[in-house]
């Protein structure tokens, strides 16, 4: 019925059981689904979640992993991601804090008690309801731990939330879900990590080197100390357990645990109390559409017929959401915006546009030396980064590739090729030779990075348009944007210049690998005020966005919001 979210693990949908129950429907990407440790280790994981039942946690009801994709279903509850809620709404009051890390923890208890630890607590994985905070997404982050992404000594997780032990690669116990909790906790009520506002890595190293040097909390409020010095500890043992945990809330918070009756600030209860009629009212439903997979081999013939779905009957009235879910990113993932999956598409054997792979991952392996008294302590991080960038080698200080980058894997299978037409060395005289015309100049347009429950905001540069619901056509949009990576469905660079033939050669000769991170563009400033951002558009026009500025957030993990105008010519060669 629709696209609700897209992170590390794979996409997710809204969609009903036979009975009409909504549910949302996590496929795994395509790259964990071919290796078969995975595929094992999933299953095994799968099967303990659906042995884990308890309040405040969402439910997995089914799921498959002998298909091509495998896939899990958990009930559906639309809530808003507590990472969410502290960036629109800011710091929750002590109360609801309490309240939330009380009611958390009982979760956990539920948890622990069918044998699994979640391993990647953190606000993203936290659903704010109307009927209280919900936990997502408990032991499947650990299937990946088998696959080829992570045999290299990498470690699954956030981490900024990581427990001591998990940051130093030790074994993980419940223990562990305590301390992340407690660094939720600290971050909920006010906006600030124990560890300081250093970037993920350098907070990471200071959480494995707490039993020398442990977090400094004299700042925090005296009852929410006391709480945070006992979920902080750097020896587990000495850690709070979930029942005492939620007992001490529970006396901290003046109210009952389970009582949820204005339990939330007015906004972000008003902005819930929407996401639910949201929710009750989804879009219909639309032709099934299962992930693309890579062609094996170049098509022989263009088809004669463009391919028929099945028929969507008209969908029945959609009852009332019962529970939730959201992705397992590889970041944190804003997702609920409950917009239409895009119906499947006639392809032809060379189709005008293609989006290349958004999400491709790999992982790095990030080594850090953690000074632990005279010893050192080493911090192993599998951190997603770019996979066609590594296995092209097309990577620069800044995130851009070479002049001559190797084919994708697309093209290497057979698929169409993504770059426009002009930029091949066979075409360098017509490039040389084409004229341009002016059809519009100096176009406001602004990205703001996604935020509010969105998952990707498309962009289109002919028109241009910037579309934050997600309604565009796949094939319409120039590129796209998600909480941490630019993605270009063409080639897009940087120019010296504002001519067309300053602004194409830029396109052609420097352009950024098929991803740029946030990353890149904040700490390595990849793309700045005063750029100008060309590509040759899937329309076949040349387009420059020229950058007047750019709104860096206070965490470089993130996408900044960017301000500049465009303007397009139209080419003749």
């Amino acid at each position: 019925m629709a696209r609700i979210g897209e992170g590390g693990m794979g996409t997710v949908y809204l969609s009903r059981t036979r009975g009409g129950q909504p549910v949302a429907l996590k496929v795994i990407r395509r790259e964990y689904g071919q290796d078969h440790d995975f595929r094992r280790r999933f299953e095994q994981e799968v099967q303990a979640a659906r042995r884990v039942q308890g309040y405040h946690i969402v439910p997995v009801v089914d799921h498959d992993t002998s298909g091509e994709l495998p896939w899990l279903a958990s009930a559906f509850i639309p809530g808003i991601p507590l990472h969410d809620a502290l960036t629109q709404f800011g710091p929750l009051p002590p109360a609801a804090v309490f309240q939330l890390v009380g009611t958390t923890a009982r979760a956990l208890s539920a948890i622990h008690a069918a044998g699994v630890v979640h391993r990647d607590l953190k606000p993203s994985n936290i659903l704010l309801g109307a009927g209280g905070p919900y936990v997502i997404d408990f032991g499947i982050a650990r299937a990946a731990d088998a696959t080829q992404l992570t045999q290299s000594g990498g470690l699954i997780g956030t981490p900024q939330y990581m427990s001591p032990e998990h940051a130093l690669g030790e074994r993980v116990g419940p223990a562990t879900d305590v301390f992340s909790l407690g660094l939720i906790a600290a971050v909920a009520a006010t906006g600030r990590h124990p560890y300081g506002d250093g970037g993920a890595i350098t907070i990471a190293a200071q959480i494995a080197n707490t039993a020398h040097r442990p977090p400094q909390l004299a700042s925090y409020d005296p009852a929410l100390r006391s709480l945070l010095e006992r979920c902080l500890t750097a020896d587990p043992a000495e850690r709070i357990g979930t029942e005492e945990l939620a007992a001490l809330c529970q006396e901290l918070a003046g109210r009952g645990l389970s009582d949820f009756q204005g339990w939330l600030p007015a906004p972000l209860g008003a902005e819930i109390a929407r996401r639910e009629q949201v929710a009750q009212n989804p879009p219909p439903p639309t032709a099934p559409q299962m992930p693309a997979a890579p062609p094996a081999a170049p098509p022989a013939a263009p088809p004669t017929a463009p391919p028929t779905a099945p028929p969507a009957g008209p969908p029945t009235a959609p009852p009332t959401p019962v529970a939730g879910f959201g992705p397992a990113p590889a970041y944190d993932s804003r997702t609920y915006n409950l917009s239409p999956a895009p119906a499947p598409t006639a392809t032809s054997a060379a189709p005008k546009r293609r989006r290349g792979a958004r999400m491709a991952v790999i992982a790095t392996v990030v080594v850090l030396a953690v000074a632990a008294g005279a010893g050192t302590a080493v911090w192993i991080l599998g951190k997603d980064k770019d996979k066609d960038s590594k296995a092209n080698g097309s990577k620069g200080s800044a995130g851009q590739a070479s002049s001559s980058p190797s084919p994708s894997r697309e093209q290497q299978a057979g698929g169409s090729s993504p770059t426009p037409s002009g930029s091949s060395g066979s075409s360098s005289q017509a490039t040389a030779n084409a004229t341009y015309s002016k059809l519009f100049e100096g176009k406001a347009l602004t990205l703001r990075a996604p935020a509010g429950g969105l998952d990707s905001t498309y962009v289109d540069l002919d028109a241009p348009k910037v579309d934050p619901t997600n309604y565009m056509d796949s094939d319409t949009a120039d590129f796209s944007a998600d909480n941490s990576q630019l993605t270009f469905t063409r080639p897009m660079g940087k120019a010296s210049g504002t001519t067309p033939q300053e602004c194409r050669a830029g396109a052609e000769q420097n352009p950024y690998t098929e991803t740029l991170s946030a990353q890149s563009i904040n700490k390595e400033k990849a793309i700045a005020e005063g750029d100008h951002l060309c590509m040759v558009t899937g329309d076949g026009n040349l387009a420059m966005w020229t950058i007047t500025s750019v709104d860096r957030p206070a965490d470089s993990d993130y996408l900044p919001n960017f301000s500049g105008t465009v303007t397009v010519w139209n080419i003749a060669n």
